[in-house]
């Protein structure tokens, strides 16, 4: 019998298993699964980010306001310009079925808007940008 170590779904067992010699067929054991501890993460260690370059068209301190998840724009709820404040809805957000509302993630004006109803956006993607 040979012990190895599996991880199945991010648990740890510990298996038996037996080597067969030359095509001889055993008798299978019941399998004993038994868990084993996880080992500790190891700590990642990560180099410096390099700073933010300034986004173009003077929007340097800008708060950008981004796609939560992939889905399409359905409406814009405002203008460039236009006054908002923390919680103010943005745009429209339709993924899985639903309407999703985005909101202003800082008080101040619309200095830019990066999508257009019907436009198709991924995870991360940027919606607006509040100067």
């Amino acid at each position: 019998m040979r012990r190895f170590q599996v991880t199945v779904n991010g648990n740890i067992y510990e298996v038996e298993v037996e080597e067969l010699q030359g095509g001889q067929v055993a008798a299978p054991a019941a399998p004993t699964p038994t868990p084993v501890a996880a080992p500790s993460p190891a700590v990642k260690v990560e180099a410096p980010k390099a700073a933010p370059q300034p986004a173009p068209g003077g929007t340097e301190g800008a708060h950008k306001v981004t796609s939560p998840m992939p889905g399409t724009i359905l409406d814009i709820k405002v203008n460039i310009g236009d006054s908002v404040k923390v919680g103010d809805t943005v745009a429209i957000l339709e993924a899985m079925k639903m309407e999703n509302e985005i909101v202003a993630t800082a008080d101040g004006k619309i200095a830019s808007i990066n999508v257009s109803k019907g436009t198709q956006v991924n995870t991360g993607d940027l919606i607006v940008t509040i100067g």
